[in-house]
């Protein structure tokens, strides 16, 4: 090899060894925040320039400018209102004119009207529309404990898309060839792990069956135990997606000290366990059940419908929007307390 090939591939060599030292830094230098116990590592670690983009991508549009009223219930005027028909007329406009802009501004409101006949059940997005409507007032006055008096929107999810960017479905099996065998469900690349070895479907088990969220087990005996590390690994899996989601640290809900306790917790905790029901709520009461209108080709690959997780609201924020109340200028989008509380606190939570 002559000497000039050997100075060009150490030079090649160095020049990606620079490139892979620059990339592995965070620019401009990271910022941390004390949340928790000194001496803990309770630090809440974040990038200004990243932070800065999530600002950018977490604004909440001016909603329609105020209308005089009709004076008439919509009700009077539409017919085929099932939902909202005690708004007056020209209110209902001036939310349809909203909803539009959160959901389908390039396809208006053909995007779930049928614009020779506005009060047909065609095409199925008004179904699907409709049964969001109920869904929002239902979170709205039913979930506090999570959403408190912030609130949401359909522009918490959709962000101006018909379809939120943060969905999910079950996952289908997938299998090794030869000796490697059945890949159990891990061991594929997934946003939803983190890209790492972990599960790649955490919902399905935490955010649809409603398993317990599980890593240490309560009893030292191990025939009583039914905590595993199968079961660890799951709830990392699920963990792995609620920081990314959130865009926090481990440590914005736990105690580094103690994951498990619930009296060294922080009070986002308890907030995130309500998150958790109710996201299972809506998924299990408003969005399976609209499984057979939707058309095939919005289903997922083993016929599901798309489902929400703690991403779909968030969008890498801890509080959606960095906590603008969505529904001050919409109070009707607030629907009735139901007569007990949806769940109960945890045990040990304070």
């Amino acid at each position: 090899m002559s000497v000039f090939t050997m100075r060009l591939l150490a030079g090649i060599s160095a020049a990606l060894a620079f490139l892979l030292v620059f990339y592995s830094f965070e620019f401009p230098p990271v910022d941390s925040v004390q949340r928790g116990y000194r001496g803990l590592a309770m630090e809440e670690i974040s990038n200004p320039r990243v932070d800065r983009a999530k600002v950018r991508a977490n604004v909440l549009p001016e909603a329609a400018p105020p209308t005089d009223k009709a004076g008439q219930k919509a009700s009077s005027v539409y017919t085929n209102l099932k939902v909202l028909g005690d708004m007056d007329a020209n209110e209902l406009l001036r939310l349809m004119t909203d909803m539009t802009t959160w959901v389908s501004p390039e396809q208006g409101c053909a995007y779930c009207h049928d614009e020779n006949d506005l009060a047909a059940d065609r095409p199925y997005t008004k179904i699907v529309s409709r049964r969001m409507l109920e869904m929002v007032r239902y979170i709205n006055g039913s979930w506090k404990t999570h959403v408190v008096d912030t609130g949401v929107t359909c522009w918490a999810c959709h962000r101006g898309q018909p379809v939120p960017a943060n969905v999910w479905y079950a996952d289908s099996p997938r299998t090794a060839q030869g000796a490697a065998g059945n890949l159990a469900g891990q061991n594929v690349a997934s946003a939803a792990g983190g890209l790492t070895a972990l599960p790649v479907d955490p919902f399905t088990p935490f955010i649809k069956d409603g398993k317990e969220i599980r890593v240490q087990s309560g009893t030292a005996l191990p025939g009583t135990s039914r905590v595993s590390i199968k079961q660890t690994e799951w709830t990392y899996s699920l963990m792995m997606h609620i920081s990314k989601g959130l865009g926090v640290n481990c440590t914005y809900c736990h105690n580094s000290r103690d994951f498990f306790g619930w009296n060294e917790s922080t009070p986002q905790r308890l907030t995130a366990w309500h998150g958790i029901r109710l996201v299972r709520d809506i998924n299990t009461q408003f969005l399976e059940p609209l499984t057979p209108v939707f058309p095939a080709s919005r289903l997922g690959p083993t016929g599901d419908v798309a489902k929400v997780n703690c991403a779909t609201c968030h969008e890498g924020v801890a509080k959606p929007l960095n906590g603008v109340s969505m529904i001050k200028d919409y109070p009707v989008l607030v629907g009735p307390a139901p007569a007990r509380t949806a769940s109960a606190a945890p045990v040990g939570a304070k």
